[in-house]
């Protein structure tokens, strides 16, 4: 048997084809372009999508018999605003989780509505990527456009709404639309009435393994799968990944070095971070987790070497690093994008700091490194703050597969760091919930147990991490200094 896994990424999809042993045999990406059509704007069409999956599991299925694929699970990019009309088609290109134009509805939540009531009402704060400010925005601006919603979807349940025809979204994608009733797993409709939304607009809710229906027989016909092929709710991306990375059962952590950083703290209880630097979301297990997510992490890297440095050879800048690793004197701020946790703030935006003369371009690229890494520690610290231990942490992602980032921020947090086997993320997540979803495992937890193994752990090295703990009290510092200079420059725009 096989199942098929699909990462709906922000630059491309990944697709694998999974054996019931975990086993993954064919794997293909599609990519597609993400737009920016003013400055702080990130849009996408979500019929490339569409065309991206269907021209992958083609591609996929080549040299396999697509008669033994049985199940399909999505996991993919949390936030976006898919507005669909009342036949169904896609009003207005998808408002993605990276945008920041909704900072005035993100702040008059906060401030008019209350962080008190919205955690009340939800289990988190609002944030600029969320869902809720985004509806907010498009009723102000586009209040033709708002009007013709007949159903508000992310980007994942929109390739399983054309995958069945079924409107349908799992818990832990949900959980990010500032929307829904975390706690008790339904539609909050406190949330519904203040965006002036009617539930009816709203997608059937399931648990991420659950089979939301078959696919279309028109759809199967043109993959040249079984009409009985399943397809379960999914997952969004973070909590796919964990699945993926067998970040599941109480105190399991996961931490991802991706186009954005996050840190996923699983956990068997609801569980809410009074300061609201961390998202209390639904996790794909059926439980909960709490999750700190920065905007821009191996992004960072990727935007210093290929356009201030003009390389693609990221390992080359990082050769010779590893000997100056706790002893460089620049700091980067990782705020390319404004911030989510734990500060919350879309206007901040990265800097260097404290270069001289002496500065080398090494330095500068250890420093943006390592102002990840120190980012990530932030919500890892409030974490500790209420109480969470975290004893140790898988670590996935692109940024992960460098020995030297792993090193640093195995040091920075002071804690042992674990490699999955299989570094597919989202993808293997994914197929991982439709196995559950069909019956071959009996819970998500058994599946990762079963088929989830440790490549190779860093540990970290006491003085090291002496070093870096001295880098991290000077650089915490550091945001307080420059947040109002911050903001005063946005005004000026």
């Amino acid at each position: 048997m096989y199942y098929i896994g699909v990462d709906l990424g922000t630059s491309a999809m990944k697709l694998l084809l999974v054996k019931n042993d975990g086993a993954i045999v064919n794997s293909t990406t599609k990519e597609y372009p993400l737009r920016f059509p003013h400055p702080g704007w990130s849009e996408q069409d979500p019929s490339e999508w569409w065309d991206a999956l269907l021209s992958g599991v083609t591609e996929l299925l080549i040299g396999f018999d697509a008669n033994e694929v049985v199940g399909i699970g999505v996991g993919g990019q949390m936030h976006g605003l898919v507005a669909l009309d009342e036949t169904d088609k896609v009003i207005r290109p998808a408002i993605l989780w990276n945008d920041g134009r909704t900072a005035e509805e993100t702040a008059w939540l906060n401030t008019a509505i209350g962080k008190e009531k919205l955690s009340e009402y939800t289990g988190n704060i609002a944030f600029a990527g969320f869902t809720a400010p985004k509806l907010l925005w498009m009723q102000k601006h586009e209040p033709e456009s708002f009007a013709q919603i007949s159903k508000i979807m992310l980007p994942k349940d929109y390739l399983n709404y054309r995958l069945t025809g079924v409107h349908a979204c799992d818990y832990s994608d949900a959980s990010g639309m500032l929307l829904l009733n975390v706690k008790n797993k339904r539609w909050s409709k406190e949330m519904l009435d203040i965006c002036g939304v009617n539930e009816s607009l709203m997608p059937k809710l399931f648990e991420s393994y659950e089979v939301i229906g078959t696919v279309l027989p028109e759809v199967a016909k043109t993959l040249g799968i079984p009409a009985s092929v399943k397809v379960v709710a999914g997952a969004g991306d973070n909590a796919a990944a964990a699945v993926g990375t067998g970040t599941v059962g109480n105190g399991a952590c996961n931490i991802s070095l991706g186009t954005s950083g996050t840190i996923f703290i699983s956990s068997d209880a609801f569980g809410v971070d009074p300061l609201n630097g961390l998202h209390a979301f639904a996790h794909a297990d059926g439980h909960w987790h709490l999750m700190g997510c920065m905007l821009s992490a191996a992004s960072c890297n990727k935007w210093f070497c290929e356009e201030i440095l003009k390389t693609t050879d990221f390992a080359n800048e990082q050769v010779g690093m590893e000997a100056n690793l706790g002893d460089n004197r620049v700091f980067f701020l990782p705020y390319l994008m404004g911030e989510r946790s734990p500060i919350n703030d879309v206007d901040a935006r990265g800097t260097f700091v404290n270069l001289s003369l002496d500065t080398t371009r090494r330095d500068m690229v250890q420093a943006v490194m390592e102002g990840v890494a120190f980012a990530i520690r932030d919500s890892f610290e409030v974490a500790k703050a209420i109480g969470v231990r975290i004893e140790r942490s898988k670590l996935c992602g692109g940024g992960a597969k460098s020995p030297v980032w792993r090193k640093m921020l195995c040091n920075i947090l002071n804690i042992p760091l674990d490699s999955p086997k299989t570094e597919q993320g989202p993808g293997m997540g994914g197929a991982m919930l439709a196995m559950v979803g069909t019956g071959l495992y009996a819970s998500v937890r058994d599946c990762a147990d079963a088929l989830v193994q440790v490549r190779e752990t860093v540990f970290p090295d006491p003085a090291l991490a002496a070093k870096y703990e001295r880098r991290y009290q000077q650089f915490k510092r550091i945001y307080p200094a420059v947040k109002d200079f911050y903001k005063s420059l946005q005004q000026e725009v």
